[in-house]
């Protein structure tokens, strides 16, 4: 797989899977243009992208529940590069809540994990049809089946309609040459879960529990979910569209 001269944009891109996949890229020659809010550790993982093949990743911050901020994503990559070629669309905010929790929950969750992705995506479309591109979505078992160790409707409900989402663009999309593909990953090894209000007893809890009872014992690692993302992303998926692929240890099927 060789990204030689190909413009790859990741939100989400400053730990955890949208990290790992940005080292990846970079390993097979990739432009990237890295995305997240914090800054700080923006600048730590372009560092060790630039390492690898001397290409310099242009990062921007953003907050992707700001429109502005996505059009900025798109307008600064196509000003720096004069193209896209693949969108990972990884970023996604994990909050705790139910249906007695009222709305605020949902309406944050889908913000980030639906609504922006779907701006985000129109705002690349023109050009990633130009390049013949690739959309990569970043969704979860979530989608499938409720999460039983916490209150994450919002969650559930947001990846669920991204798997919908990623569907219904690759079959409009599909006779422009713009594939549009999801990876589901199930329990990761991320800093998500401290992200989405657990302390680190919970989350070493959480952990131990999911290598006792998944199929594999074991959780997945945020490089091998990179790896079906960039293989994704890759000539070799050319064929591949419209796909949701499932990465969980076997979680599905407890």
């Amino acid at each position: 797989m060789d990204f030689e001269k190909r413009v790859v944009v990741i939100t989400g891109a400053s730990s955890g899977i949208g990290a790992a996949a940005a080292f990846l890229f970079a390993k097979q020659s990739a432009t990237l243009v890295l995305v997240a809010r914090n800054e700080q550790k923006l600048n730590n993982v372009a560092a060790k992208c630039e390492a690898e093949k001397g290409i310099k990743p242009l990062i921007i911050k953003a907050e992707l529940s700001s429109d502005d901020e996505l059009k900025n994503i798109v307008t600064k990559t196509v000003e720096t590069f004069d193209k896209i070629d693949v969108l990972v669309n990884n970023a996604a905010v994990g909050m705790r809540g139910s249906i007695r929790d009222g709305i605020e929950p949902y309406d944050t969750v889908m913000a980030v994990n639906v609504r922006s992705i779907y701006l985000l995506t129109s705002l690349a479309t023109p050009y990633l049809v130009k390049t013949k591109g690739c959309i990569v979505n970043v969704s979860s078992v979530a989608a499938f089946k409720p999460i039983k160790d916490a209150d994450y409707l919002p969650y559930c409900i947001s990846k669920a309609a991204l798997d919908q989402l990623t569907r219904c663009v690759a079959l409009e999309l599909a006779r422009d040459g713009v594939r549009v593909c999801s990876v589901n990953p199930g329990g990761t090894k991320t800093p998500f879960a401290e992200n989405a209000g657990f302390s680190k007893a919970e989350v070493e809890m959480l952990y131990k529990a999911r290598n006792e009872n998944y199929p594999l014992g074991k959780m997945a690692e945020s490089e091998e979910v990179a790896d079906l993302i960039v293989y994704l992303a890759s000539d070799r998926a050319r064929s591949i569209t419209g796909s949701v692929y499932v990465i969980d240890n076997g979680e599905t099927l407890m």
